[in-house]
């Protein structure tokens, strides 16, 4: 049987409410985390992936380098200057990509998500002080 008190919003209305926007709001705090781990976890394969091409190149650099090598030895200035010329643009390359990947790889690192972490901390906050 239904009474006055039960079609009034009372306490356990503005409890459900509570209970369903604190719901809400960690429910948009994981998506946020999520996200900001799917970022981070892309920047550190891009950053390996492009260690990976500077190592490939590192690879052809060496070969060129030892060409350079039996060239310089067995045939005249020309020839050995030439590889030489090649296997320094190789090097440059390898720095470059290294170069790259490495600062991919740091602005992924650590993997946590911290603007999820702040935005948690702030609604915390907003929570404990009575702020909508």
């Amino acid at each position: 049987m239904a009474t006055r008190e039960d079609d009034r919003p009372g306490l356990r209305g503005a409890a459900k409410l509570v209970a369903d926007r604190a719901r809400s709001i960690v429910q948009l705090e994981i998506q946020l985390a999520l996200t900001e781990i799917k970022q981070k976890v892309a920047a550190i394969g891009i950053g390996v992936g492009l260690l990976a091409g500077a190592a490939l190149f590192l690879f052809f650099m060496l070969a060129f380098a030892l060409a350079t090598i039996a060239a310089a030895i067995a045939t005249a200035v020309s020839t050995w200057l030439a590889l030489l010329i090649v296997t320094v643009a190789l090097l440059l390359i390898v720095a470059a990509l290294a170069a790259i990947g490495i600062v991919s790889i740091r602005k992924g690192t650590p993997p946590l998500p911290e603007q999820a972490i702040a935005e948690a901390k702030l609604t915390l906050e907003a929570v404990k002080n009575g702020n909508p």
